[in-house]
């Protein structure tokens, strides 16, 4: 018979499948990154949010401080892993000012997971009590991992293009919302479903954005390129205007 806990167990894992996608969604801006070799105005927000985000559910994971959270941990592993090869990335192709800022807020965040490990597998002895803290700080970190995208929405509203809001990252941020608290409410865990539960509304609201202003964004992208090869085709123009009078002159002087 199919129980509640093998009915929590394949939403996880449904879950898992949809995190792992919304890890990997930013791939094509990454790669647009590394082409370019500079990161644009692509933020590095969420890419630090989730990274945070990531290492306190592992936290939260472990059989010392919430026993019986194999997928969150496995997940979340993979995340962890993932946001950092993102943010190498970010660190190979920013400019000196912003590589010097986004290190200091990696290594403040590392130095805060290291600490929280530390104190709450020292100081705390109880279970309950582990899980309490560390779950209610990652509440938080996965409130601001939902969150991060907000200033990317600022920007799509003041220019009018979704041009560096990922779509697939917005998609899949509401997806894995919806999964992970599916998953909380089969066997009520607050600690996941409140954050999951905001980030769904969040994933939402991203994507209404994508869509009221994807037709202004492709119609500036159409301009810019039509104004980027009147440009080419200009200074073309005026190259081989230059050479001619250069060929001209040099003929004169030949016939003098």
């Amino acid at each position: 018979m199919f129980s509640k806990e093998d009915a929590r167990t394949a939403v996880g894992i449904i879950g898992n499948i949809i995190a792992l996608i919304l890890f990997l969604s930013p791939a094509a801006t990454f790669y647009r990154i590394w082409k370019k070799k500079s990161v644009e105005q692509y933020s590095p927000v969420p890419y630090l949010a989730t990274f945070v985000n990531c290492g306190l559910w592992v936290l939260y994971g472990l059989p010392m401080v919430h026993p019986h959270s194999t997928l969150v941990v496995t997940i979340n592993g993979s995340g962890f892993v993932i946001e950092v090869i993102y943010l190498l990335l970010f660190l190979i192709y920013s400019d000196r000012k912003k590589r010097l800022r986004l290190l200091l807020i990696v290594a403040a965040e590392c130095l805060f997971m290291a600490v929280l490990a530390l104190l709450v597998l020292t100081l705390v002895h109880s279970i309950k009590l582990r899980s309490a803290i560390v779950g209610s700080i990652c509440m938080v970190g996965n409130i601001m991992m939902y969150a991060s995208p907000l200033a990317v929405m600022k920007l799509v509203i003041t220019t009018g293009s979704v041009e560096f809001m990922p779509f697939f990252l917005s998609l899949f941020s509401f997806l894995n919302g919806i999964s992970w608290t599916s998953y909380a409410l089969i066997r009520f865990d607050p600690f996941i479903a409140a954050p999951n539960g905001m980030g769904s509304l969040l994933g939402l609201a991203q994507l209404i954005l994508y869509a009221t202003f994807y037709k202004s964004t492709q119609r500036m992208m159409t301009e810019r390129k039509a104004k980027s090869e009147v440009g080419l085709v200009e200074k073309a123009s005026a190259g081989n205007t230059k050479r001619s009078n250069t060929e001209n002159q040099n003929g004169n002087v030949l016939e003098v």
